[in-house]
């Protein structure tokens, strides 16, 4: 606890009276200057012949840093607490954590021209996963970028990257990997969120595409005076390998704000 407690004193300080709408609209740009700890809970189904099921709670703190008046740098880091069955054929049960992903944005403080916000950084694949199944077994690297806009109160834009492993156990498939994220939304004058992204991955290795498109309603809300943003929808797998997942996933989030 006391080293979140120095990292957020370390971050860059948010207006003290920033409104619910200007709150909102900062959690639908990802590389904004506000610290915001989501938790991420999402259910897919259809995985393999027996039908298998995920249960992912990602954990997904982001801190930015003021590097100078005129950069900022934004950390990313993406940790999944996975429960899963029969995932690989009669498979069984495995439940831990999954492999981390950290990625670094340096981005100007300040909007570009025409309003546009953009980051630039690299990204990190961590092999943290407690099982076999949960996790690449690889260390992995690569590019990571994010442009976007926002105008009034629609926000659109796209987060990439691309992760190619470099270490791991010499057993495991070697990992390259697409990452694509466009992403829409609109947020009303009472801080209500309507969001539309895809989260496409492309594997070179076996040349799959994986694509879950999500449409969320999230709210925020102010619990003694702690901003909480509130978040549910609906994601469908427009493709995805031979392996799963299929069909309709569920998605609700709880996102803890911590603005200064």
């Amino acid at each position: 606890m006391a080293s979140i407690a120095v990292l957020m004193a370390l971050a860059i300080p948010a207006k003290a009276q920033e409104s619910s709408e200007a709150l909102a609209k900062k959690l639908s740009n990802p590389i904004a200057s506000l610290i915001s700890v989501p938790f991420q809970f999402n259910y897919d189904h259809g995985y393999g012949p027996n039908n298998g099921n995920r249960e992912t709670l990602n954990i997904q703190p982001v801190i930015p840093f003021s590097l100078s008046e005129d950069w900022n740098l934004i950390s990313r880091t993406i940790v999944p607490v996975i429960w899963q069955n029969d995932i690989a054929g009669p498979s069984g049960s495995q439940f831990g954590l999954g492999d981390t992903t950290q990625s670094f944005f340096l981005s100007p403080a300040k909007p570009g021209a025409g309003g546009f916000v953009w980051g630039i950084g690299p990204a990190f694949l961590i092999p943290t996963a407690t099982d076999p199944l949960l996790g690449s077994g690889k260390w992995g690297a690569g590019p990571t970028a994010v442009v976007l806009k926002q105008d009034g109160p629609w926000t659109y834009g796209a987060l990439a990257n691309h992760i190619w492993s470099f270490a791991g156990q010499s057993n495991r498939t070697d990992v390259s990997s697409t990452f694509l994220q466009p992403f829409v939304s609109y947020t009303t004058k009472d801080a209500w969120t309507f969001a539309l992204n895809t989260e496409s991955t492309y594997n070179w290795e076996t040349h799959d595409w994986a694509i879950p498109i999500n449409l969320t309603v999230s709210k925020l809300v102010k619990v003694n005076k702690q901003p909480i943003s509130l978040l549910a929808g609906l994601r469908y797998w427009a493709t995805a390998p031979d392996s799963g997942p299929s069909g309709l996933g569920v998605r609700v989030a709880v996102t803890f704000l911590f603005p200064k």
